[in-house]
């Protein structure tokens, strides 16, 4: 039997990315992909729980991944074009970006804040330890798997190599504002992709450059990037189901800790285990349908609260999110002890239903050298030339308080008497 020359991934947003199997590192990626731990992926939402605020979210973290390859294929490719000596990190770079979020939990980024876990941690334990994984990149080539952290750690003696995975401007960037905004119905994620591709370049200390023709289409993408967080990344029912994600796990921990609580041995070991105490194999166990199986069974415990949050969480009946930015701290916390005192009138417990979420977004910053423009020979910051880049600069923070969809009429009467100072 003989094997077809590619392989084919349709994809919505890059359409097909069509892997080589005769060319020895598009061959790698094949079988990267086809590994258990890359297979994972698919049942890993890319979102988290934005699904419930955003209906269309329903990608995962296996989509993005080979995006991201295929972008970072794509200017890696025109680059070592114009610049041959890059060629030698063809592998080096494809393998990272397409592995860059192999060490993603249940729920995404969502995992992270409930369990305090570290994605980058375990994608570097997991190119390291795994026995599907490992071998495959050893056999390729006995320094890669150091290769690919040093892209992670940004290490690698090219800054470009590490710089088109991990940087203001790099292509999982690209990816995931390009595929969030497509997924979730957000209109503002529209890039001009070839412009940024093709305005890609390295300069004499090997670090990424764009040329001065794609700084609008740079700009473009910033302001995306600053849009995608306001409306949809930082969006209050976001915080509301995180939230009620966070309560339900943490009431699940002190059940079981009691001996009340059944879970498979999966979830027994991340109730057990503080990160990083979790064996490689727990951790690789773990995925969206898991938990959500334990989400469902545990709807009907005996543990009044845990059985209403995650009746809540299944059946999206979240808490309610009012914008308290312009708050003063004091007038906030004072805002909240009474809100509490109300819950607490209907029967709640108020520090499972009431809280202060707390979101920002900044549209630039400075992190690794943020995005330099070649200007004259000479690398120089896009802040420094952009009228429009300077007030993305600024981080605007807002905080909601979070309550139940009950006492929203009580909220609104005891707000509209003007007892607390706003602040400009």
């Amino acid at each position: 039997m003989h094997l077809k020359q590619s392989r084919t991934y349709h994809d919505p947003l890059h359409g097909a990315i069509a892997l080589d199997r005769h060319e020895p590192v598009e061959q790698l990626l094949i079988q990267l992909i086809d590994t258990p731990e890359f297979q994972r992926l698919r049942r890993v939402r890319q979102l988290g729980t934005a699904s419930l605020t955003f209906h269309g979210a329903e990608s995962s973290r296996f989509t993005h991944s080979l995006g991201v390859m295929e972008l970072t294929r794509r200017a890696f490719d025109l680059l070592a074009s114009r610049h041959p000596g890059l060629q030698p990190h063809r592998a080096t770079v494809l393998a990272a970006a397409l592995l860059h979020d192999i060490g993603h939990g249940p729920f995404s980024h969502t995992a992270e804040e409930i369990f305090k876990t570290h994605h980058e941690y375990w994608t570097r334990r997991i190119i390291r330890e795994s026995p599907h994984l490992q071998p495959l990149l050893a056999n390729f080539d006995p320094k890669l798997v150091s290769e690919i952290e040093s892209v992670y750690t940004h290490q690698h003696p090219v800054p470009l190599i590490w710089q088109l995975v991990s940087s203001q401007l790099d292509c999982d960037r690209l990816d995931y504002l390009m595929r969030d905004s497509y997924f979730t119905g957000a209109s503002y994620g529209y890039l001009d992709l070839d412009r940024i591709v093709q305005s890609m370049d390295i300069d004499t200390d090997g670090n990424l450059v764009v040329s001065r023709k794609g700084q609008t289409a740079i700009e473009h993408y910033l302001l995306v990037r600053y849009f995608m967080y306001a409306q949809v990344y930082n969006h209050p029912k976001n915080l509301a189901a995180t939230w009620i994600l966070q309560q339900a796990f943490q009431r699940a921990k002190d059940c079981f800790d009691r001996g009340e609580l059944d879970a498979d041995a999966t979830v027994t070991a991340w109730l057990q285990n503080p990160d990083p105490g979790l064996s490689l194999s727990d951790y690789l166990a773990a995925d969206d349908i898991v938990f959500t199986y334990h989400l469902q069974r545990w709807q009907r415990h005996d543990d009044r609260w845990l059985a209403d949050l995650c009746q809540r969480f299944i059946h999206r009946r979240l808490l309610k999110g009012r914008d308290v930015s312009n708050m003063s701290e004091g007038d906030r916390a004072d805002l909240l002890a009474r809100t509490q005192a109300k819950v607490l009138q209907l029967g709640y417990a108020p520090e499972i239903y009431c809280g202060l979420s707390q979101s920002q977004n900044r549209g630039y910053t400075l992190y690794q050298r943020g995005i330099k423009l070649w200007i004259d020979g000479h690398p120089v910051d896009l802040n420094s030339v952009s009228p429009i880049v300077e007030p993305l600069t600024h981080t605007h923070q807002r905080t909601w308080l979070l309550h139940p969809p009950e006492i929203a009429a009580w909220l609104d009467e005891h707000l509209s008497q003007g007892a607390y100072t706003v602040v400009p």
